[in-house]
Order: structure tokens, then sequence, then C-alpha cells
């Protein structure tokens, strides 16, 4: 391959990176931090089995939009019942907005710890900076914010290591699966599930691998891209669980976003508080786009509204005005007085709640001949799909069993 088309495919590389990156959000942080915090080492193996189902729906979810032109809420409204789309974008919006919301307190949070201002005041600056990065900036200039700002991302790694975990524990945790019946644990499981393969982060690249406008040719980069923006996700969500385990482990529980953040100062000193609060700003701000701007996606493909970041305000009036309504929704959420912590967590176990239905989806729509002919999922596509159905849907079954048990017995 001559030099020309390795810097030409390297250019093409972009939708799976920032949506690996995305998923290593402010609530994704937090909902690490809770794991390591409540489980220590015990759910790393779940980190590393969840990479290949990670890889497995994001693929499927970008191939689907590479090969048909449209995203999945087209390919459903098309093929399928409009009751079936209109039920799962207004689940992916709810569970979007929460975790808008909950993000951009956690970003004001951190300010307000570094610069002494009440994060309340922060809430409206911070908000209007994304939106007119997103609204006034043309899209290539937006994913090349995106992808120096995930890039970032890599400040976690630095903390893992400076937390100093035992190896041998951290090799056994890894590769030697550790299940407890307890809603703890199986809580923090659907919620890593949940924040590791998020419904945003589906509709997303798919609908980025539609605006991109790249062609059947290009299949193979976009499958290097997801796997290696999938694998990038992971390896930063292994890393906060590891430093958090070292830290929180069995010591301080995590009721607020400054408690996540404070709580590394004792443990390892101002450099691993740093790493964190930059963490927080940056994913927030890599994040937040992507969670309004697959909101705004899945709605307006849904109603068949024009759409894109490459249009202007004037010509995509819908589009726009749902990805600035749920920023603004985000920021009442803040105003309401609900716990940011509560928000974004749950949020994140309400995604693994939807994570079945869109893996059993996905696995329907890969398989499908009339939609991808004879680009139809490889096996370990379908095996993966499959493993991340019976997973998520177990987990879900098991969780609210335990709920019930409670709500009755106790």
């Amino acid at each position: 391959m001559n030099k020309d088309k390795i810097k030409q495919n390297i250019k093409n590389l972009g939708p799976g990176i920032i949506t690996g990156g995305a998923g290593d959000d402010p609530a994704g942080i937090l909902t690490y931090t809770i794991v390591g915090a409540t489980t220590g080492f015990s759910q790393l193996w779940l980190m590393l089995l969840s990479t290949p189902m990670m890889i497995a729906v994001q693929d499927t979810a970008a191939k689907l939009a590479l090969i048909t032109g449209k995203s999945l809420p087209e390919i459903l409204n098309t093929y399928y019942s409009k009751k079936i789309t209109y039920l799962i974008v207004l689940s992916l919006a709810i569970a979007n907005i929460l975790t808008i919301g909950a993000d951009l307190e956690a970003i004001a949070t951190i300010f307000e710890i570094i610069t002494g201002i009440k994060s309340i005041y922060l809430l409206i600056p911070i908000t209007l900076l994304i939106a007119y990065l997103v609204i006034f900036k043309a899209y290539k200039t937006v994913k090349k914010v995106l992808i120096i700002l995930t890039s970032l991302l890599a400040v976690y790694i630095i903390s893992a290591v400076l937390a100093k975990p035992d190896l041998k524990q951290l090799l056994i945790n890894t590769f030697i699966p550790h299940i407890k019946p307890d809603l703890a644990f199986i809580l923090a499981a659907l919620g890593l599930l949940g924040t590791t393969i998020s419904p945003y982060m589906i509709f997303w690249q798919a609908s980025e691998e539609k605006e991109e406008h790249a062609t059947v040719s290009q299949a193979k980069i976009m499958e290097a891209d997801t796997a290696m923006g999938m694998i990038y996700s992971n390896i930063i969500a292994y890393a906060i669980i590891v430093s958090s385990a070292v830290m929180l482990f069995g010591h301080k529980e995590i009721q607020t976003i400054a408690d996540a953040a404070l709580a590394l100062k004792p443990a390892a000193g101002e450099y691993a508080f740093l790493l964190f609060s930059i963490g927080v700003i940056v994913s927030g701000f890599l994040a937040i786009p992507v969670l309004a701007g697959s909101t705004a996606y899945a709605v307006a493909d849904t109603f068949g509204w024009r759409e894109g970041m490459d249009n202007k305000v004037s010509d995509a009036k819908g589009f726009y005005l749902i990805f600035l309504g749920s920023l603004l929704v985000g920021d009442l959420i803040n105003l309401s007085g609900i716990s940011a912590v509560d928000a974004l967590y749950y949020s994140q176990i309400f995604d693994g709640m939807l994570l079945p239905i869109l893996s059993g989806l996905l696995f329907i729509l890969g398989n499908n001949k009339k939609i991808l002919g004879k680009y139809i999922n490889t096996k370990f596509n379908n095996i993966f799909l499959i493993i991340t159905f019976t997973i998520s849907f177990t987990t879900t079954v098991l969780m609210l069993f335990n709920l019930i048990q409670k709500f009755f017995f106790l």
C-alpha cells in the first residue's frame, strides 16, 4: 500500500474512534468509579468480555448505515413498524437527556472545585460553548476537535499506573470470572454494560457513518476504525476501574461528583486529582455533543426531517432544535435538584436494560439479506451479539427479581 493511500485511510478514521471515546463520558467515568469502589477488581473480567461484545454491536450498526446509506431509525421505518421506532427513540431520548444533565453538572462541579465558583453559575456558559461548537462550526471542524479530545482521555491510563495495583490480583480478576448474586453486584454489572455498550453510541456511530458518505469499498476501514475505537474506549474504562478499586474500595462511598474527585487527593495526591479532573472535563465536552447529536439524529430521521452537522441551522431547524433542546432540558434537570450521581449511575443501568432489546434488534437487522445482501453479519458479530443479548437479558431479569424480592420481603 503506497503512502498516499495510507494517509487517506488515516483521514477516513473518525466515527469509531469518536464513538469509543464518547463512551467514557462523565457518566461512564462515575459508573466505572462506582464499580471499582463497590466491587473492587471483581468485574474486570466483564470489562474484558465486553470488548468483543462492544465491537460486534458497533460494527453491525456501522455496517448497516454504510451499506444502506440510512440511519437506524430510517432502516426501522423502512422495514419494520414505526411504533417500534418511536418506542426505541423515546427510550433513547430519555436516557440521553438524563445523561446530558448529569454530564453537564459533572463538568460544572469539577470547575467549582477548581475555581470556587458555584456550579449552578457555570452550567449555562458550558452549555452555550458546546452548542456554539456544534451549531456554528462545520462538521469536519467538529470531527477534528472530537478526535483531539478523545486522545486526551489517555490520562486515565496514567492514573491507573500511579495507583500501583497488585498485578497478581489484577490478572486473576481479569481472566477468571467472579460472580456474586447480590443486588449491588448485579446493579454494578448492568451499569457497566449500559455505559460500555451505550444505546446512544449505537445510534451516533450509525448516523456518523451515514454523514461520512462512505462507500462499500471503505468497509474494511470502517471495521478497523470501529475496532480501534472500542478497544481504546475499554482500555480507558479498565484503567478507571483499576485506579478506583485501589484507591476507594472499602474506604469511601461515592455520593457526589465531588466525592469521586476529592477521594483521590489523599490516596494519590494532587496529580491523581488533576488527572481525574482533566478526564471529566475532556470526556464531558466530547460526550455531550454526541449525546445531544445522537438524540437529534434519531428524532429527525424518525420523522423524516433534514439533519446533519454540515447543514446550516436554517436548513435543518428541527435537527438543531432537538440538539439545543436536549442540552437545555439537561440544564433543567440540574436545576430540579435531582442528584447528579443518581442521574449518572441509574441512567447507565437504564441503558443496560435497553441493551438486550437493541442487541437482539441488531442481530435481526444484521442477518437480513433484504437489507444487507451479501454483507450480512460475520460469525464473530453474530456470536458476540448473542452473548451480549444473553448476558444483558439475564442481568436485567436478575436485577428485577432482586428488586421485587427486596420490595415484598423487607
